[in-house]
């Protein structure tokens, strides 16, 4: 075809032979005439489909024991007991003193008084993978109400932005998926619901009316999986329909072997025209029928005997196993499944059949890796700094904490590391030797080996110190002691 056009060749046009040619999945051919694939936009694709996606991954979470273990699994794989801050300022003083307000104000942090900061996090966590995003609304507080820092957070569904609300607002904004942005595109407002549009117990069902909040109350959670996506899509959205279809089938298996178990055994009687009139086994009288002309059936007992008529006989019954491919084709589904969750297998299941220790830790490696990626890119940036940064801005207002040059050092004092729960070990003798070896080697320091462990070296220090001082004023002797007390026998010059 190139031949019969040479001028569009020329001029960079890729005509359908060199496509076939360059891309077998770009061909036009008979094998690909039903293959369905938009080339719209990312909002252009998920926005029509967040309801269903929501509606279903909720119900998979509900019902379905693999879905839940997916969201159950990776929750608390990324949060834990929660993303933790580590203040990186010099001034020990002034370090400690920030830690202590954070801590008291931790435990006030939820707006609904169900728990605290970290708790918010794994709620947050929760809803994200569930139903794609999360809402997190700052609520500035009155000073009057007692709080160490006059902030609280409100966890938000989705459903409270409407993501089918496109317009133009009055100011000459534009409105996309329920969030407002200004002519250069950035995110000024979000469209919330006074109450969750789809609660029926809601006080104000009848009326729900739609208010526009700045974005700078306003926090929005998801994980971005294209430039320019506007709203999250679920976790389980690749395998929603695979869950659905093996749920179902494991079903009807499960129901098949209970059907088939519950008769224990079949009576077999000569048939009627032999001239023996079927009588009761039991009172040995003309059997009676019901209605239809068939023998109600008999419930039988554990050691049950039963005596029969002449020419009656029992056949036991032999119920049908679930097939000799059930066992497979359930993992190569389930595989799936793990792979399409981005979960692995063995923790989607608790399968640890022919999994050794090697294997094991490459499994978890490559896992706690994706999580980690999400931890920093996601939870940390778009919810661990925001509410830090309203923190201390409502602690410098209230007066709880007070910094000097605060307006003009404001990026200094917000310098935080941010620390996750550590990792458990997989080989705890082997892996506290490793990094013992690393810090003697000068390949990483104990601060930072704490760290992975989700503590703070300056904490460890001090209770090391302190026990050691208590050791020594008891008179007692540990192997730390060690580290100040020289255990040289030689006699001492």
């Amino acid at each position: 075809m190139a031949r019969h056009y040479p001028t569009l060749t020329r001029n960079g046009f890729l005509l359908p032979s060199n496509i076939k040619a360059s891309y077998e999945g770009a061909g036009e051919g008979r094998r690909s005439a039903s293959w369905e694939a938009t080339d719209n936009g990312i909002n252009s694709i998920n926005t029509p489909a967040l309801r269903n996606l929501r509606a279903r991954s909720r119900a998979a979470v509900r019902n379905d024991p693999y879905a839940f273990n997916v969201i159950d699994k990776r929750v608390s794989n990324l949060i834990g007991t929660g993303i933790t801050p580590r203040p990186t300022t010099d001034d020990a003083t002034l370090r400690k003193l920030k830690q202590q307000l954070w801590d008291d104000w931790v435990d006030e942090a939820d707006a609904d008084e169900l728990t605290d900061f970290y708790g918010m996090q794994a709620l947050v966590a929760r809803t994200v993978e569930t139903a794609g995003e999360c809402f997190v609304r700052l609520r500035p507080r009155s000073p009057s109400e007692g709080l160490a820092v006059p902030l609280q957070l409100q966890a938000l569904a989705p459903e409270f932005v409407p993501h089918d609300k496109f317009e133009t607002a009055k100011n000459g904004n534009v409105i996309r998926a329920g969030i407002e942005f200004n002519p250069a595109g950035k995110r000024v407002a979000y469209w919330m619901y006074l109450s969750h549009p789809r609660d029926s117990s809601s006080l104000n069902a009848g009326y729900n009316q739609l208010v526009r909040v700045p974005a700078t109350q306003v926090l929005h959670i998801f994980e971005p999986m294209e430039p320019g996506q506007l709203r999250g899509v679920p976790r389980l959205a690749p395998v929603l329909k695979r869950l659905r279809s093996l749920d179902n089938y494991d079903d009807a298996v499960l129901f098949r072997q209970e059907v088939a178990n519950l008769f224990a055994g079949f009576i077999k009687r000569p048939a009627p025209d032999s001239g023996h009139q079927p009588r009761d086994p039991v009172t040995g009288q003309l059997l009676t029928t019901d209605r239809d002309g068939f023998t109600p059936m008999v419930a039988l007992e554990p050691g049950t005997m039963q005596e029969l008529g002449p020419g009656e006989e029992v056949e036991f019954s032999k119920p049908p196993d679930a097939g000799n491919n059930y066992p497979d084709f359930m993992r190569q589904q389930l595989m799936a499944a793990a792979a399409g969750s981005g979960t692995p297998y063995e923790i989607l299941t608790g399968d640890m059949r022919e999994v050794n220790d090697r294997a094991l830790r490459v499994v978890l490696n490559e896992f706690r890796r994706r999580l980690e990626q999400l931890q920093f890119g996601v939870y940390v940036h778009q919810l661990c700094r925001p509410v830090r940064a309203a923190w201390m801005d409502m602690a410098v207002l209230s007066g709880a904490l007070v910094l000097e040059d605060y307006a003009q050092r404001r990026r200094e004092y917000l310098r935080t590391r941010w620390v996750p729960q550590g990792w458990a070990y997989i080989q705890p003798v082997q892996d506290v030797q490793a990094r013992r070896m690393e810090v003697q080697a000068g390949f990483g320091s104990r601060s930072e080996m704490c760290l992975r462990n989700g503590y703070d070296a300056e904490t460890i220090d001090a209770e090391n110190a302190a026990d050691l001082a208590r050791s020594t004023d008891l008179g007692l002797n540990y192997t730390t002691l060690d580290a100040i007390e020289p255990t040289d026998d030689k006699e001492q010059p």
